[in-house]
């Protein structure tokens, strides 16, 4: 293909740049992708510009902040990246009570910024996460039965168009799209370029809780999910969960429940009680700001890593057996696998009480999210972990519904309905509507991957890195972060 790059704006990076190997990775490098170019955007007008320039030379186009999408579905084979994470600009108007951010702000910039103020924010546990991808997705958090989703205080977003044109949705101006974007608009119907939410109550200290259980058995494993099925049923709304049953190299069998209270200490001891008094419990309840409770929990998180997931909604009680046999997916780990896991994420509380139709985010009667997920450090063992996840998925898909958006499986039969449920049809209108040339695509958006690649030269293929340096980590680190958005 010839091109020519005049056109581009902001800061551009190709294959023979000496950066380009760095800049091509997603956070998962299980993933290696070659993109033929990667525009780093510093305005809305450097993003209209590359919308202009890639219909111009018919590439196809796949929109990055933080990388973190768990297929690598921000990213891709001979394409353009549109990289928005360089536009962090953020103001705050206590007026009016709304927060202004731009396209590429990742939590841990939006909780900086919010807790200068004395508020707290929705936002997601991963710190380099960016909050768009969050947010558009739906946006689970450990705030969201107290504060909701993310894109539950979405007021309006900004967006760059297939003609390169800048629009604003919101709930009176293009309406349709603003419904479809709080749940749906990650990477189908243009570039975020700003958002804007509504600001919640400020709030003073917050409970960070951590409860541990290391070198348990399956049979502990099982009481821990039983139990934790019936906490959440009548669970304080101001406390939200993720919980986690796993296999690891330093661990063992284990457990954990960690997550924020809006209140003190003492009442988050005496409503994890349940838990507590599990055998093995190993508990912390700290009273600090709600920002050293986000970044204690960013700290968890590894740089990048190696793993296969896939997610699913729980939308009934698991009998016994049906606990027993979810116990049973992690109790052997891959070969090469260094983490498997359960992990659990509460649902309820404000999230229920918005209607389902309200916004495209369809699953608000769920109770829980469970993700299944492995996690290894040498390339030679990708196959045998992927395989892993894959054996498991159908006695996983068998006892759920449905799978969250931004924790995306690629082997997903009938994707959209898998992830939009009874919204898919509106969807796909919407996207007909503001995206009639399906410039916005990737492998499971709502039209399907475009007819068009471009080849990558064979002598970047073989620049895969055989370790990654952070690798070494996982030898003496509890692994127990997750990827949230």
């Amino acid at each position: 293909m010839n091109y020519n790059l005049c056109g581009l704006t902001g800061r551009v990076v190709i294959l023979e740049d000496p950066c380009y190997d760095e800049a091509r990775q997603n956070y998962n490098q299980a993933i290696q992708q070659y993109p033929l170019i990667i525009n780093y955007c510093r305005d809305k007008w450097d993003v209209a510009n590359a919308v202009i320039w890639s219909e111009k030379y018919h590439m196809p186009i796949r929109i990055r902040n933080g990388g973190h999408n768990y297929e690598g579905y921000s990213n891709g084979d001979g394409v353009l990246i549109i990289d928005v994470s360089e536009m962090i600009d953020m103001d705050l108007d206590e007026n009016k009570n709304l927060l202004y951010v731009q396209g590429g702000v990742t939590n841990e910039l939006v909780y900086e910024f919010v807790s200068s103020k004395g508020y707290p924010f929705p936002g997601g546990t991963c710190p380099t996460v960016g909050v768009g991808g969050y947010a558009l997705g739906g946006g689970w958090g450990l705030s969201c039965r107290f504060l909701g989703l993310g894109c539950d205080s979405l007021e309006e977003i900004e967006l760059v168009n297939f003609k390169g044109d800048i629009i604003k949705a919101n709930r009176t101006c293009n309406e349709d799209l603003f419904w479809a974007c709080r749940g749906a608009g990650g990477g189908n119907f243009g570039v975020v370029v700003s958002m804007t939410f509504r600001l919640p109550p400020k709030t003073g200290n917050v409970t960070l809780i951590e409860i541990d259980y290391l070198h348990v058995t399956s049979g502990e494993q099982e009481e821990f999910l039983g139990i934790w099925q019936e906490w959440l049923k009548s669970a304080d709304p101001r406390i939200t969960l993720i919980a986690r049953v796993y296999h690891s190299v330093n661990d063992g069998l284990a457990m954990l429940a960690r997550g924020i209270f809006y209140g003190g200490p003492d009442e988050a001891r005496q409503m994890m009680k349940p838990f507590l008094e599990l055998a093995g419990a190993e508990s912390s309840f700290e009273f600090i700001t709600f920002l050293e409770a986000v970044t204690m929990i960013g700290n968890t998180y590894p740089p990048f890593e190696k793993f296969q997931s896939a997610s699913r909604f729980v939308l009934h009680d698991f009998s016994r057996r049906e606990i027993s046999g979810l116990v049973g997916l992690i109790r052997s780990r891959a070969e090469g696998s260094v983490f498997a896991g359960l992990s659990l994420y509460a649902l309820g509380g404000r999230v229920r009480e918005i209607s389902t139709d309200e916004t495209a985010f369809f699953y608000r009667k769920a109770h829980f999210i469970i993700w299944l997920e492995t996690v290894w450090e040498e390339n030679r063992f990708a196959n045998e972990n992927r395989s892993w996840v894959n054996d498991r998925f159908p006695a996983l898909a068998f006892v759920t519904t449905g799978s969250y958006v931004n924790f995306p499986y690629s082997r997903l039969p009938n994707y959209l309905e898998e992830y939009y449920g009874t919204h898919v049809r509106r969807l796909e209108w919407i996207k007909e509507k503001y995206d009639p040339d399906h410039v916005f695509s990737f492998p499971q958006d709502l039209r399907g991957e475009p007819p068009f690649q471009v080849r990558i030269p064979e002598n970047h293929r073989d620049e895969v890195p055989a370790k990654a340096p952070g690798d070494a980590a996982y030898r003496g680190f509890r692994y127990v972060g997750n990827h949230t958005g």
